[in-house]
């Protein structure tokens, strides 16, 4: 079987992809306004044939994991479709989702029964009017009978993130309440760097904050650090022998944080993308007509591979093409 590698040695077993650049929250670090039609892209979101041949291509190149994001991806009246077709019929070992919990409490059973393997809600707060504040919705009581829903369905592979936010939601106290939510709760819960993107500069210039403080609370605090899989996301893990719950940071910021990358990117309009920040990108759509451009879709892709580069440079303020983070699934 021929893998998916750089020429760096990295290898790619995980792939990101959206299938909607529409989100009905309206996150500050991501969408302050809303979602806007982007009138300079009319292509439609990839339909649910090309899904399932990227997905039996990606399989057929050593990919065993894929992640659906958005935008948000419930919002698709397909979606329960969507996971269906990847779990049967695509080769994919692993099928899970990125979402902000809207409507949680009442989708609980149907992600269940869909036989989705992991599942990652956005919940920057667990302070109610905070959370109202930052996404723009008082949502956060649904969302948590949602979890709560999952959880007595049996449903165990539940992780949360949170943007970490200066003056909002990075104080002792608010890592406490997070502490003492997934100290009887088998839930990770991971901080996320806030990230600077092409249109939220005013933005990560007023909130950004180093994770390095939520780093010195977990060692503060004995939680030790946990190596992580091979398909695993970027996260560095902690765990303490006191909770059941997991504590992680992604921290884009850090030394050699692209050292060990191992996702690539397909965006909801059938864009290949190497790298969240980078320039590079082609369209793949081209060869998702018909079920004979397998072989060819796979040497395109296989190609581009050369192209990747070692670092996204993120660091020395270069967002490539990125806009916003709802344009390629955060």
């Amino acid at each position: 079987m021929q893998i998916l590698q750089d020429s760096f040695g990295r290898s790619f077993p995980y792939i990101r992809m959206s299938i909607t650049d529409v989100c009905n929250f309206k996150c500050g670090y991501c969408l302050p306004n809303g979602y806007q039609v982007d009138k300079s892209d009319n292509r439609k979101f990839l339909h649910l044939d090309e899904i399932k041949r990227l997905a039996k291509c990606f399989s057929e190149l050593g990919v065993c994991k894929i992640r659906i994001t958005g935008g948000e991806p419930t919002v698709r009246k397909d979606f329960f479709e969507i996971i269906k077709t990847l779990k049967t019929d695509s080769g994919i070992q692993k099928v899970v989702i990125t979402t902000n919990g809207y409507h949680l409490d009442q989708k609980a059973k149907q992600l269940v029964d869909s036989g989705l393997n992991g599942i990652n809600i956005s919940i920057d707060s667990l302070d109610r009017e905070t959370f109202k504040n930052v996404t723009g919705h008082d949502r956060l009581p649904e969302i948590l009978k949602g979890i709560k829903n999952l959880q007595d369905l049996g449903f165990e592979n539940i992780k949360i993130n949170g943007v970490l936010l200066n003056g909002i939601n990075a104080s002792e106290k608010d890592f406490d309440s997070w502490s003492e939510f997934i100290k009887n709760n088998k839930i990770d819960y991971r901080y996320i760097e806030l990230m600077r993107t092409g249109d939220n500069l005013d933005y990560f210039n007023k909130y950004h904050v180093s994770s390095k403080v939520f780093k010195d609370y977990l060692n503060k605090n004995k939680w030790i650090y946990q190596t992580h899989g091979k398909d695993a996301g970027p996260s560095l893990n902690y765990i303490n022998p006191d909770y059941k719950g997991k504590f992680g940071i992604i921290a884009p910021y850090s030394k050699d944080f692209c050292k060990s990358c191992n996702r690539l990117r397909i965006t909801s309009r059938g864009d290949l993308r190497l790298c969240l920040f980078g320039n590079t990108g082609i369209s793949i759509r081209h060869l998702l007509q018909k079920d004979d451009q397998l072989e060819e879709l796979k040497d395109l892709i296989l190609k581009q591979m050369k192209f990747k580069k070692e670092s996204h440079y993120l660091e020395l303020g270069d967002t490539g093409s990125t806009k916003n983070l709802s344009k390629t699934g955060g």
